[in-house]
């Protein structure tokens, strides 16, 4: 419904949001605030008992807004009000909307400072505003006891009263709930005589997910129920990742994560897609892992909130094509062969005990829509995150990970394509390679004179040539060499000129410092010495050049695509791509020139991506559109895909200018040597050695 547009009438004005409108003298003020699409929550159907709708009135002469605003002019409060105040408190200067009424001119703040007004989900150390629209819906009603004289069912009371307070007509229900109904309608709460004394008071949650779709009724509380929650949860191929959240305010309750339990049949994607090919209960075995792996992640967030796991009512999952399918008990295997089938594209909706996932018995799954065989629900929740269609310029969004995913685009046009760029960024495949754990190196630097290493360790704040590191190492060790460092110390032997452009160690280094040595036929550097000692090889450095070229492949493919020779932004999505040093990355190769400024992490953006879906159903429709214009492009079928995974091999690139980066990063000067097939040091070749072997 539009707001009145009488000018004579009252103009009130809703802070932070901005919206605006002319109302009558007398028009409860939560009215105004629907009527304009300003979110306040409310339960109680305007009794003023759940005291979700508290608002504040701001005194002054507001003349940018060519308003004055005054405590005078809204009602007094009311017996309503009185009453809520005695039984639960209501702060000074607050005021609930459903009873407080317009008597004129008012600038209305709807507090982001508390619990039950806050609309801003804090993500990380950013801020992410959610205009929330759940498709749960608490409705608080009092339905008439039995009667004789009219033969109704308790059910179907209770039917009239939600269509009668609420308006919602043709209501469903769950079929759990129906022998539970008449216990529930008699249940009296000795906390809240003001609610259900002498009265048939209960909270109903209504279920809509789309304005056409029928409404269901989820579940029914005795009294007034005045919270509900949601889980929005990404189910990586490592790590799951979930957030607890209060549907009626927003608030991110707790998050944690755990390891995917998957890994032990392959760590990879492909590895257990054949898992599941080469054994007869394959699939059940990865479905229920991950099932109890959701499940006990729902235990230990519901512990840290305080909140009953039955009191979920609404999640929200995302994940790549594989982890998808297994997670709804789907065969993978068709995903593993071309065409790379979907067994199903589109968003899927159960009940959550259908996939056995231990929340309130109403409770509703929705996974997100995948975008294509190796482009799932994941890219889809970083791209709803994100937004590259929303964007004028032209955006970049990368998720690093065993198999990149990749888009590009603006509001104009959107592709999207996978790599796969293999496990040697998680630091698989190299010689002292690991996971991010306490004691992994995560960053390093080279002395670009004395080529002597100094690195940092996850877990200890110094550097290692600073006093007192070994003492603070000596509680976490020195394990390993994780993704983030290997990206930096490649890139940093590329800018010292440890190793050519085309990735070859330059032994004739070994003169100038003992780090360089022969290690077989070819030549390696010595991070670290000590136990472990730890060594960069030319097969490590080989490993990192594939799987960067295999990324920067993709990337280019799609910037042919769209037509264009630069990007004006990047984004890394995934854990791996918020430890990412942007310039390093920029510098390896990875990625394409771009201004470093405009190179930014932004966390776990599928997770966040799932959050605004489960926070508003709005957006489940926006990404359910946006996926079907995204257009897939198949790198594999690209003519030209290996020559330009060829010239990505070398860093930055072979022939793509990196004008922008050379700003601000002092390039060496370029260096080709050639592997040696000998014991002796690689040699320098001739420009035209250089030229013969240029593939063409």
């Amino acid at each position: 419904m539009n707001a009145p547009v009488n000018q004579t009438d009252p103009l009130i004005l809703f802070m932070p949001s901005g919206k605006r409108g002319h109302f009558p003298v007398g028009t409860p003020v939560l009215d105004a605030a629907r009527q304009l699409g300003v979110y306040v929550e409310s339960v109680c159907g305007g009794r003023a008992t759940c005291g979700r709708c508290q608002i504040e009135v701001q005194e002054g002469n507001f003349a940018k807004h060519k308003i004055v605003s005054s405590n005078d002019h809204i009602s007094p409060r009311g017996p309503k009000e009185e009453r809520y105040d005695r039984v639960r408190g209501l702060p000074e200067h607050r005021r609930l909307s459903c009873s407080a009424t317009i008597q004129g001119d008012l600038v209305i703040d709807v507090p982001q400072d508390t619990v039950v007004n806050a609309q801003v989900v804090r993500k990380a150390a950013v801020d992410r505003h959610i205009e929330r629209n759940p498709a749960i819906q608490l409705c608080y009603v009092e339905v008439d006891e039995p009667d004789m004289h009219k033969p109704l069912g308790d059910l179907d009371r209770l039917k009239v009263a939600l269509e009668k307070e609420w308006g919602w007509k043709n209501l469903l229900i769950a079929p759990h709930l129906i022998p539970q109904i008449q216990k529930i309608l008699r249940t009296k709460l000795p906390d809240q005589p003001e609610v259900t004394e002498g009265k048939w008071g209960v909270t109903a949650a209504v279920h809509r997910d789309t304005d056409s779709s029928r409404p269901f009724i989820t579940a029914v509380y005795p009294g007034l129920k005045n919270e509900a929650y949601g889980i929005a949860c990404d189910i990586g191929s490592t790590t799951i990742a979930m957030h607890l959240v209060s549907l009626l305010s927003g608030r991110i309750v707790a998050s944690s994560g755990a390891p995917n339990p998957q890994i032990r049949f392959g760590e990879d994607l492909m590895s257990r897609v054949s898992y599941v090919m080469m054994n007869p209960d394959g699939r059940e075995a990865m479905t229920k892992a991950v099932r109890e792996a959701v499940n006990n992640l729902i235990g230990k967030v519901c512990d840290q909130g305080g909140v009953d796991r039955h009191d979920i009512l609404d999640s929200v999952f995302v994940a790549n094509p594989i982890m998808h399918h297994l997670f709804l008990g789907i065969d993978p295997t068709e995903l593993g062969q071309a065409p790379f089938a979907l067994a199903a594209s589109g968003a899927l909706q159960y009940w959550a005990h259908e996939i056995d996932i231990d929340i309130n018995g109403g409770g509703r799954l929705y996974t997100l829509p995948c975008i294509a065989g190796h482009v799932g629900a994941d890219a889809a929740g970083a791209a709803l995150s994100e937004g590259p269609y929303r964007q004028d310029k032209m955006m970049l969004l990368v998720d690093v990970g065993t198999n990149a995913e990749i888009i590009l685009g603006n509001r104009t046009r959107v592709v999207a394509a996978s790599s796969p760029t293999g496990p040697a960024f998680e630091g698989a495949e190299i010689s002292g390679g690991q996971r991010a754990a306490p004691g992994a190196i995560e960053r390093v630097r080279i002395d670009p004179e004395t080529l002597e290493p100094k690195f940092r360790v996850i877990g200890v704040d110094k550097w290692s040539d600073e006093e007192g590191f070994e003492e603070a190492a000596g509680e976490v060790g020195v394990t390993g060499i994780c993704g983030s460092a290997i990206i930096e110390v490649v890139a940093e032997m590329y800018l010292t000129g440890i190793i050519s452009e085309d990735g070859v160690v330059d032994g004739t280094l070994a003169a100038r410092s003992p780090r360089i040595f022969q290690h077989g036929r070819t030549f390696s550097y010595l991070l670290r010495d000590g136990e472990p000692r730890l060594v960069i090889t030319q097969r490590d450095v080989r490993a990192i050049q594939l799987a960067k070229a295999a990324l920067y492949a993709g990337v280019k493919l799609l910037m042919e695509k769209q037509g264009v020779d630069h990007v004006d932004m990047i984004r890394f999505a995934g854990a791996f791509g918020t430890f990412i040093d942007p310039k390093y990355a920029m510098v390896l190769g990875l990625i394409p020139d771009c201004d470093l400024a405009e190179v930014k992490a932004v966390g776990n953006a599928s997770g966040t991506g799932a959050l605004m879906a489960l926070l508003n159903r709005g957006h489940r429709r926006e990404i359910e559109d946006e996926v079907h214009r995204i257009e897939k492009i198949e790198t594999a079928l690209e003519p030209h895909f290996q020559q330009i995974f060829i010239d990505a091999m070398a860093l930055p690139n072979k022939v793509d200018p990196f004008p922008r980066l050379a700003e601000q990063v002092k390039l060496p000067p370029r260096k080709v040597l050639e592997e040696s097939a000998s014991d002796g040091p690689p040699r320098r070749r001739s420009r035209d050695e250089r030229a013969a072997r240029r593939p063409r």
